[in-house]
């Protein structure tokens, strides 16, 4: 009886262990943004030409692009990658030194900067503090709606200039934001929707113990269904983008903000599309197994081989593909 009670208590306690363990496993890092492309090779120049910083390389035996510790994976393809219906990935972005300078660059090179269009008949600019400054709000808003904008004109607001965001087209329909100017370029985001930004965020450090946070209030999931705000300007469509509610999380220095889903039905899965998935670094993936299994997070892949390492993937909030990458 009484090596029965021993071990009963010393699987309570390497169950209690276990689950300890777990919960206190670090945060992963951004390991990799893989993208479907019909010609990685042509991809990978057009992002070491507009991006200095970034260097040709391989990963686990495919063509990448090299940021710094990120890389931007290749699957070639066929035919072209859809980019259709919308996913939780929108684009991805650098930061950049002199944004004035990279956007005198671009035109100099033939690279396709995107107008923002400022919710003022057919205006457009291309860096977004050329236009009226954010209208402001709960965590600061990076637009003004219409009745802002209304507001701008009749206290004759002026642009701030220098620095903001812009975007550029890439290979494959690529959406890519830069902005500055900062100390240096690098890979700083993925800029996604969700459905529900806050569930979303509240996902995200449940499961995989994210850190950072959006521009918004903190909320739980009793109260984290939050309805959609009004359209604001400057937005790639002309139709203005909802901006409200936002949320987020970072994995070391790479942002991870969303927005809600501008549409009306569910975001499509990821896989197939430009944005096929993004990857995650761990160094324990047995843990993370254990851990998400045991929390009942969706399983797209289980553990297989990657290059000369190991790696499984699961499904995020939104249907986004995430792979847990082991970086030893």
């Amino acid at each position: 009886m009484a090596l029965l009670m021993t071990i009963r208590a010393w699987m309570i306690l390497g169950l209690a262990t276990s689950g300890w363990a777990q919960e206190s496993l670090p945060a992963p890092g951004f390991h990799h943004l893989h993208l479907n492309s019909t010609n990685p090779d042509a991809a990978i120049d057009f992002y070491v030409k507009n991006f200095p910083s970034t260097s040709r390389s391989t990963w686990g035996g495919m063509p990448a692009v090299k940021a710094g510790h990120v890389y931007i994976l290749f699957n070639k393809v066929s035919s072209p990658p859809a980019l259709t219906p919308q996913t939780a990935i929108w684009h991805f972005g650098f930061y950049v030194t002199d944004e004035r300078a990279v956007f005198k660059r671009f035109g100099e090179i033939g690279t396709k900067v995107l107008p923002l269009y400022t919710g003022d008949g057919d205006g457009a600019v291309y860096i977004n503090s050329d236009t009226w400054p954010g209208g402001g709000g709960p965590g600061g808003a990076l637009g003004r709606t219409k009745e802002q904008i209304a507001e701008a004109k009749a206290q004759k607001i002026e642009p701030k200039g220098g620095g903001g965001f812009s975007y550029i087209s890439g290979p494959d329909g690529a959406i890519i934001e830069y902005l500055g100017s900062q100390a240096a370029e690098r890979f700083n985001h993925v800029h996604m929707y969700q459905d529900d930004p806050f569930c979303a965020q509240l996902w995200y450090r449940q499961h995989l113990n994210a850190g950072g946070g959006g521009r918004g209030p903190e909320h739980t999931e009793d109260d984290c269904k939050v309805a959609r705000g009004e359209r604001s300007w400057p937005a790639l469509d002309k139709e203005g983008m909802f901006r409200v509610p936002t949320a987020g999380v970072a994995f070391d220095d790479v942002a991870m903000n969303w927005y809600m889903n501008q549409g009306e039905s569910p975001l499509a899965p990821t896989r197939g599309h430009l944005a096929d998935h993004l990857a995650l670094s761990v160094a324990n993936l047995d843990a993370w197994v254990a851990k998400l299994q045991s929390e009942k997070v969706k399983f797209l892949r289980k553990t297989y081989k990657l290059g000369d390492t190991r790696a499984v993937m699961i499904e995020g909030p939104s249907r986004e593909a995430i792979e847990l990458v082991e970086v030893k």
